[in-house]
């Protein structure tokens, strides 16, 4: 009898998780296409390293902005129409890119780029916890891992077809620039900048079709409150602030997700650092995102059967501290490849916060996952950061007489030392910061 009662619900529940796949593809997509930006924008717009970073900055920073809004909507408007409204609002984001290209600005192109991450707020806010408790709390790990294979394989995707389209011919470009007078510069910024009109035409139209088919999509209602009665404790809960490992998990979140983002991000302008052309280096991210993946993969097979998602967590933050070690010790293409083995430490820390960080949390879950998606702004604070301790290092050495890339190279690969904090406290929430269900010790 219980073996047809769990097919039924496994039946119920495999189109809203098929549905949510494709968002999550979408938002993987849209996200990780932001490696390539990094050094398209830089040389478009003739920035420094730090400055190239903002381009992260950009549309991470929205979801501290637009987090307890998108929870407000989604409380008003429901988690369906919520997602609608995210892929409109993403799709308006993608033309604002038109009007950037054209005048060659900046900060138009960070518009653009913070519209979408309002977009994406809304998508995130809504999508996270909708399958976190669509089904049991001890598999919500293995749901959000399947909507990680989602999210990194369009990323992976996204990055190769915009890294195509953007850096080709970055390198002659590039080497035009330093001979050329101001006319002919003038020129040749212009061709490249006008390559992302067609790209981001396309991911608008894509955008407002998606936005208008999921109003009609068959999700079924889910409400928070469902997890009320996995609560701990005796007395009930009267405030957000009561939970400590839920706090304790917003700030792991907070330093992974900057973490994940400079093992994306980052790693395309890293090879270029140790003098990778763009053409080689525009396969980087991928090579992150494909470890991610296969990591998923390993986490939708082994979780909670085999392998609990604290264990999970356990081994992963272990991981980002010997491979961020291993960066700093090692050069040139070695190097590359252990930026890249991030992708392995990094897959199962999301699926693994998320339901350690919302269990027990009962009519608190909407607000929490709000405040679990204003995490992400670790993406917004971290890698610039980074970026600017990579100009900072390298202005050092050249001060004290070293060659302008060999500095670069050294101050790019020196810099990555941030990793190792960020992953450290990833480790203490997985030990024995989920275990804080109260401020008092019993």
């Amino acid at each position: 009898m219980s073996n047809s009662h769990d097919l039924q619900t496994k039946n119920k529940t495999l189109v809203p998780v098929i549905i949510i796949a494709g968002l999550f593809f979408i938002f993987g997509f849209v996200t990780w296409i932001n490696g390539a930006l990094i050094p398209f924008m830089k040389t478009i717009n003739e920035l420094t390293d730090a400055q190239s970073y903002l381009v992260a900055s950009a549309s991470y920073i929205s979801f501290v902005v637009m987090a307890l809004p998108a929870s407000y909507i989604l409380n008003k408007i429901g988690y369906k129409r919520g997602m609608s409204l995210g892929l409109i609002i993403m799709g308006i984001g993608a033309l604002v890119f038109i009007p950037a290209a054209e005048a060659r600005t900046y900060w138009v192109f960070l518009t653009g780029i913070f519209i979408q991450g309002v977009g994406m707020t809304i998508l995130q806010t809504a999508a996270n916890p909708y399958i976190t408790i669509l089904g049991p709390i001890e598999s919500g790990a293995k749901r959000i891992a399947i909507m990680g294979i989602a999210n990194k394989t369009a990323g992976a995707l996204g990055s190769l077809i915009f890294g195509a389209i953007l850096l080709s011919g970055i390198d002659e470009v590039k080497e035009k620039l330093g001979t050329a007078t101001l006319e002919e510069k003038t020129v040749l910024l212009d061709t490249m900048a006008d390559s992302v009109f067609m790209p981001y035409i396309i991911m608008a139209v894509v955008l407002f079709v998606l936005g208008a088919l999921i109003r009609k999509a068959p999700l079924p209602h889910v409400e928070a409150e469902e997890v009320e009665e996995t609560a701990t404790g005796k007395t009930a809960k009267t405030s957000i602030f009561q939970f400590p490992h839920l706090w304790l998990g917003v700030l792991a979140l907070f330093v992974y997700v900057g973490a994940e983002v400079i093992a994306g991000d980052t790693i395309i302008a890293y090879g270029i650092s140790l003098g990778f052309t763009g053409e080689e280096a525009k396969f980087f991210t991928t090579y992150t995102l494909m470890a991610m993946v296969a990591t998923y993969a390993l986490g939708v097979f082994l979780i909670p059967k085999y392998v609990k998602q604290t264990t999970a967590l356990i081994v992963s933050a272990i991981l980002g501290i010997i491979f961020s070690i291993c960066i700093l010790n090692t050069t040139g293409y070695t190097s590359i490849l252990f930026v890249a083995a991030l992708g392995i430490a990094n897959a199962l820390v999301w699926p693994a916060i998320w339901p350690l960080s919302l269990d027990g949390l009962g009519k608190f879950t909407k607000t929490a996952s709000a405040l679990l998606v204003m995490a992400i702004s670790g993406g917004a604070i971290i890698p610039p950061l980074y970026g600017r301790m990579v100009d900072s290092t390298k202005h050092e050495l050249v001060t004290s007489g070293i060659e302008q890339a060999e500095a670069m190279a050294a101050a790019s690969t020196s810099s990555y030392w941030i990793l190792i904090p960020c992953y450290a406290f990833v480790l203490f929430f997985a030990l024995w910061g989920h275990k804080f269900k109260s401020w008092t010790s019993k």
